[in-house]
């Protein structure tokens, strides 16, 4: 029999996820959390990272393979017995109830004591801030009141576990924010387990303390949220995790960490190469936007000339859309104090960085 890692809380082994017994949305997975851990699925639509996390909260069964919560085995333990607290991006509060009965009702179902679930809903209302609304109904909050009462609700009955699925996506920019630092908070005075779903990159580097990527039911990297984007392990990950400029070509000699990359546009550059990179396979450079220097000076060890397609002003920086080595959506980041007023559409300049800044990944995903 499968059995879980010793150390990890959470463990998905061998878990593969059909609807239709056609196409595989999950594959192979193979996943340890830790408990305590902020762990964030993030990866574009239908990459399988909800469906992962609907099968731990026992909402979706696994084709196969195992899942186990502290030790044991809950493949067949049905959704209310798993003692794990859900988030959900529509809040899914009862508009019927007040605050108070919304959040007594997860307690009452598991059979507590009244004066325990006062004590309880009190506390937890404390806990988020937000005790003066108790009598109140959902439609008379805002958006943010009802995301943290729906938070407040899934942590009531101290579970082991919480999972959040896209809990922030129908806030606007400011509210996303103030719950990304409430939901950190939480997190580090409960010393909550947390699996968090998302989308949005920000957002998980913001959140996380490790990020698992999917793409096409794969997990393609987990690490810290520094080390995928610092030192991403393919193209997938490097272009879904922020924004980064792509050269193809082909990998020449190889020295330790440093390598060649020999573009198909023509010039010849060096980069970091990542694990498992052989001389002679098709790669791609890697470089983020943030790391290019428009006309830099002597120092910067890579440069190529570029022409600027477009200046966009972005408040704190200027976003510069450049062909470069035939990338015609080549961007470089530039604060406002550096704007030039030279810098219109067709001017040639040069676009230079460092090589170690510079990434030579795996052009196929896992």
């Amino acid at each position: 029999m499968t059995r879980s890692s010793a150390n990890a809380f959470v463990s998905f082994r061998g878990v593969e996820k059909s609807y239709d017994g056609f196409k595989t949305v999950v594959k192979r997975l193979d996943l340890d959390v830790a408990q305590g851990e902020f762990l964030t699925l993030l990866g574009p639509s239908g990459s399988g990272k909800t469906t992962s996390l609907m099968m731990l909260a026992g909402f979706e069964s696994p084709t196969q393979g195992q899942i186990f919560l502290d030790g044991k085995a809950i493949e067949s333990v049905p959704a209310h017995q798993r003692g794990i607290g859900m988030v959900f991006q529509n809040y899914a509060l009862f508009p019927h109830m007040t605050v108070a009965q919304n959040m007594a009702f997860p307690l009452e179902v598991r059979g507590f004591k009244r004066v325990d679930i006062q004590h309880k809903v009190r506390q937890a209302l404390e806990m988020v801030r937000l005790g003066e609304l108790a009598k109140r109904y959902p439609a008379q909050l805002s958006g943010g009141q009802q995301q943290r009462i729906a938070l407040a609700r899934a942590l009531v009955f101290e579970p082991k576990l919480v999972l959040m699925d896209e809990p922030l996506g129908a806030l606007d920019k400011h509210l996303r924010e103030q719950m990304q630092l409430e939901i950190r908070r939480l997190h580090r005075e409960l010393a909550l387990t947390v699996v968090f779903v998302t989308h949005d990159q920000q957002e998980a580097l913001t959140l996380s303390d490790r990020v698992a990527i999917f793409n096409d039911g794969v997990i393609q990297q987990i690490d810290t949220p520094q080390a995928l984007y610092e030192r991403p392990a393919n193209t997938f990950v490097a272009t879904f995790m922020g924004d980064t400029n792509v050269l193809p070509g082909v990998l020449g000699s190889l020295a330790g960490e440093r390598c060649e990359v020999r573009l198909d546009a023509g010039a010849q550059l060096f980069a970091r190469g990542a694990p498992g990179l052989v001389s002679g396979q098709r790669t791609t450079l890697s470089i983020r936007s943030e790391r290019v220097s428009l006309d830099g000076g002597a120092h910067y060890d890579s440069r190529l000339p570029g022409r600027i397609e477009e200046c966009i002003y972005l408040g704190d920086h200027v976003r510069v859309r450049l062909a470069v080595a035939g990338n015609p959506e080549f961007t470089v980041k530039v604060p406002i104090a550096q704007r030039q007023a030279a810098w219109r559409e067709g001017h040639q300049l040069a676009v230079c960085w460092h090589s170690q800044d510079a990434s030579a990944l795996s052009a196929q995903p896992v």
